[in-house]
């Protein structure tokens, strides 16, 4: 896919605003009429810039209020350990984000629980069960000060 355009850029704003504007809502707002603009939007799809459409939901609604940030250190990095490792993760439903990081901890984990009795059962039942792990370190945020899933597309 070429360089995106404005016009590009501004679909992709009003749909990260709302994805489940139509797409004569959708020309509308960016200028153009309804064809050019679903042609404009399958492309941006089919060329990966549009993954997915999704839900957010509140967490505190389904009873998964409680937040942990995981610090996960292994004992070698070497790319069998990393690949293990990742697809173990892969398979969590709690862990919403994984990064591999550079600094002190190799991975950093997102995980959403319903109490710190399902983070224990988590911690014990899967994470150190990964072969490799050395070390988990757990932070529990207090408040989510700031949450936002739109990429500053300028």
């Amino acid at each position: 896919m070429q360089a995106l355009d404005r016009i590009d850029r501004k679909i992709l704003a009003a749909l990260q605003d709302d994805a489940r504007l139509t797409n004569a809502d959708l020309a509308e707002k960016v200028g153009l009429s309804p064809s050019p603009c679903l042609r404009r939007v399958r492309a941006l799809e089919k060329a990966g810039v549009i993954r997915r459409y999704a839900t957010l939901i509140d967490p505190a609604a389904v009873d998964l209020p409680v937040s942990v940030f995981v610090s996960v250190t292994l004992e070698r990095q070497v790319e069998e350990r990393l690949e293990a490792f990742e697809a173990a993760v892969v398979e969590r439903p709690e862990v919403l984000e994984c990064y591999l990081m550079t600094g002190e901890a190799d991975y950093l984990l997102r995980v959403v629980v319903a109490d710190l009795a399902a983070y224990e059962r988590f911690l014990k039942d899967h994470l150190t069960r990964i072969a490799g792990v050395a070390s988990i370190k757990s932070s529990f945020a207090l408040k989510q000060v700031r949450y936002n899933t739109a990429l500053p597309l300028g």
